[in-house]
């Protein structure tokens, strides 16, 4: 009696409950027929739901786990290449859950082939700033804290995202700067190769000043200036004779180019004032004008 109520209930699991589960499970949108056939069902659906839920739990655990002990910088850079993974990462779970659910993956991109085609020709833009985002990770040439220029603007490097590069300018605006202008414009990278930078501040005097003394006194102005480097050590050049003055330039390094305007500003403040203590004119351009009668 106890053997045959348990072969019923086991009867009523198998044929009731589960063929209730599977017909629940395999309700969707069917294409096609045999082995050509595309099934989007509510259990492939739960899968795919299912594995990206354990994918994003996986990708926070790794990214948290390699983060703890990083510093500031090193964490932002880490966080721009991590989010390429995490795309490339989401897009293989994908494919390989729509594999073990019964989906046959070539034919799905077969079928989709003339709508990738429409695709990349009214995306190409977005197709060349998400290639260009890939370049920059891939060979290093921007990074997370790095100082450029593009189109006269300066800027600091604070996230590099799949299309967009975003940076902080000298004047806390925020600029967009689209990826591929890395790969057809020219952009000078202030500090790719250091953190130093040679400055430069140009400055005319009078003729008939003591140019030697010019000379001593464009280097005394650095000597009270905390952000500039002894080493290497500041030089003056000669540059040129103007047409109204003796033309010099005044070359220092700095190791915050970011912060280059206000270090030069208050350089050619100590510079005025020291040229005035010393009687050495600063002129402004003159035209002689000769009238014949």
């Amino acid at each position: 009696m106890q053997d045959q109520e348990t072969e019923e209930i086991t009867n009523f699991i198998n044929e009731d409950v589960w063929e209730t589960m599977n017909e629940f499970l395999n309700i969707g949108l069917h294409l096609g027929e045999g082995q050509n056939s595309i099934n989007i069902t509510i259990g492939l659906l739960l899968l795919l739901i299912t594995a990206f839920i354990l994918t994003n739990f996986a990708l926070k655990s790794v990214k948290r786990f390699y983060t703890k002990k990083m510093d500031g910088d090193d964490k932002l850079k880490f966080n721009s290449i991590f989010k390429f993974i995490k795309y490339l990462v989401y897009l293989l779970v994908i494919l390989f859950t729509l594999r073990a659910g019964g989906v046959d993956i070539t034919l799905l991109i077969t079928a989709s082939a003339a709508l990738f085609v429409g695709l990349g020709l009214a995306l190409q833009g977005l197709f060349q700033d998400i290639i260009g985002g890939i370049f920059i990770i891939t060979d290093k040439s921007v990074q997370v804290g790095d100082i450029v220029e593009s189109e006269g603007k300066v800027g600091k490097v604070l996230e590099i995202k799949l299309r967009t590069t975003r940076a902080i300018t000298r004047d806390d605006r925020v600029i967009i700067i689209p990826n591929h202008k890395f790969m057809s414009d020219i952009v000078y990278n202030y500090t790719q190769n250091s953190n130093v930078t040679r400055e430069e501040i140009k400055v005319g005097v009078s003729y008939g000043s003591d140019i030697q003394l010019v000379t001593a006194i464009l280097l005394s102005c650095l000597i009270e200036e905390k952000d500039v480097l002894k080493n290497p050590e500041p030089f003056v050049l000669f540059d040129d004779f103007g047409d109204s003055a003796l033309l010099f330039s005044l070359h220092f390094y700095i190791t915050d180019s970011f912060k280059a305007l206000r270090i030069r500003s208050r350089i050619r403040y100590t510079i005025v004032s020291k040229f005035r203590e010393e009687n050495i004119q600063i002129p402004f351009p003159q035209r002689d004008i000769h009238i014949n009668n």
